[in-house]
């Protein structure tokens, strides 16, 4: 599995329902609200071998009320 970091920018009034899509979709290990210029901070797990750009596309980027994405892969956990 490949360990993601997705920080989400909202349209404003929008990242509770934003945050609600996202837990029904179950597509998260852990999701946050932040302060500064993103709303949310998602971490994900991606199927080994998964095209990540699609499997972002498909499953998160559809959701109403997200403006940007900025999307971080790690390698390795120390």
């Amino acid at each position: 599995m490949t360990c993601l970091f997705v920080q989400i920018r909202c349209r404003p009034g929008t990242a509770y329902a934003v945050a609600d899509e996202i837990g029904l979709r179950e597509i998260h290990s852990e999701l946050y609200s932040t302060s500064g210029e993103y709303d949310l901070l998602l971490k994900l797990y991606v199927p080994e071998g998964a095209d990540i750009g699609r499997y972002i596309n498909e499953n998160l980027l559809d959701i109403d009320g997200i403006e940007r994405t900025y999307t971080t892969q790690t390698y390795k956990a120390f």
